[in-house]
């Protein structure tokens, strides 16, 4: 039987560059004489020492969170350096939880409108019916519960920066409202015909292809073109292997803070099987589990719990179809159903909400059928 890491690494591949990092973390044990293995098999890394090489040494960066020194993670970094006196709009790709908030900021703190508002908005957490008001405001008597005036997102980042999360999920209908918005930098508020002037700059996010969204005619095209001027795309945490101990040392030292506990090392086998965890959820994944083995510590040696069991059985279905809705029903179920959001089911299967509310409704997939089996 293939091995759980063996298992992983075919469905997730590990780049070159990931996995020299990985053979120069094992070298340290593989390459030794077997007594001395054991020996330092016992031994413990001081996670406070990482912490402080990240603030003070090699692994030091000028961008406020983010922790590594990857040679991937370095080339991401170079690209916002270039790009955030550019003023231009910008794109970051990447699955998810691998941090593209962060570079969202770094993007904006290291540009000339760091003294003007950073506004966020994540796309997919707001009611379609709703968004248009999120992003351009309202009048009001606008529409039934308008009571007040109110301010859109793009009014409210006027002068900074606009970062628009989960852009994939902005409806069609909405879109070519905001491709005026990037050409022109002028809308109207929802219910209004005053023409609002603003000057604000655009970094927008996703962790779905749009240039497939664009094939299956679920995003503009001139839309993508404007918002794809700068991509960066985040490398994932399996390709930044040389970073996993620091990160795993940061978080360790930020939730031991929060708990009053006072955790300084880990054993050289633990960090060997963070390490060589795929984490497909990437840094969010991996921050949640060091949380939880933080919780677990009793001592000053932290303690990491069973490693998530995500290999991938061996599924007998009978055909593609039934193989998708299988897959579409498992990921709801551990989504709570939530389809769009940050943490939703779309999200995790990397697709658009509009494209996964289509094929449940073509698999009939709801909360009530999924108690009986599919017969498609």
């Amino acid at each position: 039987m293939a091995s759980v890491a063996h298992t992983f690494h075919n469905v997730f591949p590990i780049s070159p560059e990931a996995e020299r990092g990985r053979l120069r973390h094992r070298e340290s044990t593989n390459d030794a004489p077997k007594s001395e293995v054991e020996g330092r098999r016992e031994s413990y890394i001081d996670l406070d020492e990482k912490v402080e090489t990240q603030r003070n040494g090699e692994g030091h960066n000028e961008f406020d969170g983010i922790i590594g020194s990857s040679k991937s993670l370095r080339a991401v970094l170079d690209q916002v350096r270039t790009v955030a006196l550019a003023g231009s709009t910008v794109l970051i790709e990447g699955e998810t939880g691998t941090g593209k908030e962060l570079i969202a900021q770094a993007v904006h703190m290291n540009s000339q409108r760091r003294s003007r508002p950073f506004v966020k908005l994540n796309c997919a957490a707001i009611p379609l019916d709703l968004l248009e008001s999120e992003l351009f405001g309202h009048e009001r008597g606008a529409f039934t519960g308008a009571v007040t005036q109110r301010v859109g997102r793009f009014e409210a980042a006027n002068g900074g920066t606009l970062f628009l999360d989960e852009i994939g999920d902005i409806p069609l209908e909405l879109q070519s409202k905001l491709l005026r918005v990037l050409q022109e930098q002028e809308f109207e508020r929802l219910g209004g015909t005053y023409t609002h002037r603003v000057d604000v700059r655009i970094v927008a996010a996703t962790n779905q292809d749009l240039a497939s969204l664009v094939e299956e005619k679920q995003f503009r095209m001139d839309l993508y073109y404007r918002l794809n001027v700068f991509p960066i795309a985040l490398p994932p945490l399996r390709q930044r292997l040389d970073d996993i101990p620091v990160l795993v040392a940061h978080f360790v030292q930020k939730f031991a803070g929060r708990m009053s506990k006072r955790i300084s090392k880990i054993s050289r086998d633990a960090m060997d099987t963070l390490v060589h965890y795929p984490w497909p959820g990437n840094i969010r994944e991996l921050q949640n589990f060091i949380e939880r083995a933080v919780i677990l510590t009793k001592g000053e040696v932290l303690q990491i719990p069973q490693m998530p069991s995500r290999t991938m059985n061996a599924i007998e279905a009978v055909s593609l179809k039934d193989a998708e809705r299988d897959h579409i029903l498992k990921v709801l179920e551990e989504s709570n159903w939530v389809v769009g959001g940050k943490n939703g089911a779309a999200a995790r299967l990397g697709v658009a909400r509009t494209t996964l509310i289509s094929k449940m409704q073509k698999r009939g997939l709801s909360r009530v059928s999924a108690k009986t089996p599919s017969v498609s």
